[in-house]
């Protein structure tokens, strides 16, 4: 049974779609049966698997809102053991679309549990909002990582994230937990990314992944080509960086409930901070 791990921040650019991809791909070669779900409308998960979203048929769209079946909609990438649910530009109209609706939070749920039993992972690209989508993304996960961006606003906006997170848990999805907070675009000759990682740690401290994700010129490429860090250049500091990430997420989904209720109590701590 597949776990489903959202990506989400309401912020833009801090590297959601950077780590979806990557980090799916990662799980990929790692030998785990993978899925990206493309649930933004910008569909850059779709097109940085190698995809075309206008030329990609059927999407995440008609999933939701016209319940064709997923794994129908399901596409193959050139990636071992990756596949993705296609984004579309349509998704803007959902938000509409899904007001009347019954139970509009649980229709990605509906839609995902089914796929459950073909994958061990299905990793959840979010648009950088809280709407609809977004919260239908919360509801249907089973855990939660939040790209931090090493620079000044890093911090800006996660109270109303973690406070979003904690009525989705209250309300939605009470099994839903923080898998980490991710230091992303780190650049060590900077004195401010230096603070930034420092204070991050201090303020979330277990809920921090060990791994941080660097500043790296072969990310910024990998998009441009279709590909993924692991097809473009395995070598780089991204690939490691994100190998390392999959094998952290892999190591602490081997551990017991109690250290889930460790970094159940390390959120509440966080949400108290902000």
């Amino acid at each position: 049974m597949a776990k489903i791990i959202s990506i989400v921040n309401q912020k833009g650019g801090v590297g959601k779609t950077t780590t979806a991809i990557n980090l799916a791909a990662c799980l990929g070669i790692l030998e785990r049966r993978t899925l990206i779900v493309d649930a933004d409308p910008q569909a850059n998960a779709t097109s940085g698997t190698g995809l075309d979203p206008k030329n990609a048929g059927a999407s995440i769209y008609e999933s939701i809102i016209n319940g064709t079946p997923a794994l129908s909609v399901v596409q193959h990438t050139d990636n071992p053991n990756l596949d993705i649910l296609p984004g579309s530009i349509d998704l803007v109209g959902a938000e509409i679309e899904m007001i009347d609706m019954p139970e509009r939070e649980h229709q990605m749920k509906k839609m995902l549990d089914p796929l459950r039993e073909h994958y061990d992972y299905i990793i959840i690209d979010c648009s950088p909002s809280l709407g609809l989508v977004t919260v239908n993304a919360l509801v249907a996960a089973d855990s939660v990582i939040v790209p931090v961006q090493c620079e000044y606003f890093a911090l800006e906006g996660l109270g109303k994230l973690l406070n979003t997170i904690k009525i989705i848990q209250q309300r939605l999805n009470p099994e839903l937990i923080i898998e980490g907070m991710l230091l992303t675009m780190y650049d060590s000759r900077l004195r401010l990314a230096n603070q930034v990682v420092e204070e991050v740690k201090t303020h979330f401290q277990q809920l921090v992944f060990d791994t941080v994700i660097h500043r790296n010129v072969a990310l910024g490429e990998a998009p441009s080509h279709g590909q993924t860090i692991i097809m473009h250049d395995a070598s780089s500091k991204g690939a490691v960086n994100y190998l390392n990430l999959a094998r952290e997420i892999l190591l602490k989904n081997d551990m017991t409930r109690i250290m889930a209720e460790v970094r159940v109590e390390a959120l509440a701590k966080a949400q108290q901070v902000q």
